[in-house]
């Protein structure tokens, strides 16, 4: 049997640490690979949030557009409107 020649090993050595280079630094590396999936984790946390936020906003668009009572509740807590006939007390401590 003979013996594979000097150079064909080293190529083969010197594909095999340019493919091992890749796998742990260059792109596509399972650092990179670990890190995306850290961005994508905390990406889909924030986009639930916002849905949330987006819920909220919706019921409360639609609570304006249905009734006055909404209105009614703003202006007096933000405002501090009194309706028609209505007396305001407050109480200082």
């Amino acid at each position: 049997m003979a013996k594979a020649p000097y150079w064909l090993f080293v190529a083969l050595l010197l594909v095999l640490t340019a493919l091992q280079y890749r796998l742990w630094v260059g792109e596509g590396s399972l650092a990179q690979v670990t890190d995306l999936k850290h961005q994508i984790a905390e990406q889909q946390g924030e986009n639930e949030r916002l849905l949330e936020r987006n819920r909220i906003l919706e019921a409360e668009v639609l609570e304006l557009k249905k009734g006055t009572e909404t209105v009614e509740e703003r202006a007096r807590h933000e405002l501090g409107m009194v309706k028609e006939g209505e007396t305001l007390y407050q109480l200082a401590e």
